[in-house]
């Protein structure tokens, strides 16, 4: 997990240059098929960060794990992420992910087959919820130009 982790970190530094760099303004024009903007997307990212934190902890802890559906659309809603400033969503982000890493890089490695349900969805391991997080990450932070 620890070479994860080390991608993760890469990414989210890389990442974090290239969003500094959009404006107040650019960060809140709708850039995605549907209407999201920057800021939505990584307002999305923030929350994916946080339901994977408590997937990886609370599996880890218990061997397994039952976790609720997300509602993207209706969590990016709820917390106004568009009205939020630039500058707070992205530092956000950034110090979520590096945690995020950190987190992944100690998972231990005996609860890494911790079978993992999330909604209706068929089980997955924990070593596939920490993966696909990263895989995640990179299409949204593809599709809003974060990647290199």
């Amino acid at each position: 997990m620890k070479e994860l982790s080390e991608k993760l970190v890469q990414t989210v530094h890389s990442a974090e240059g290239k969003l500094r760099k959009v404006s107040e303004a650019e960060s809140s024009k709708p850039v995605l098929k549907g209407g999201w903007s920057r800021k939505q997307v990584i307002g999305h990212l923030i929350d994916s960060a946080s339901n994977n934190h408590q997937r990886f902890v609370r599996a880890s802890l218990q061997g397994s794990l039952e976790f609720p559906h997300y509602d993207q659309d209706g969590c990016v809603r709820v917390q106004a992420v568009q009205a939020a400033p630039w500058p707070l969503v992205v530092s956000l982000w950034t110090d979520y992910n590096l945690y995020l890493a950190h987190v992944i890089a100690h998972l231990p490695a005996d609860k890494l087959a911790a079978h993992c349900r999330i909604g209706e969805d068929e089980p997955v391991t924990l070593r596939f919820l920490a993966e696909d997080y990263l895989t995640h990450l990179l299409h949204h932070l593809g599709q809003i130009g974060a990647t290199a």
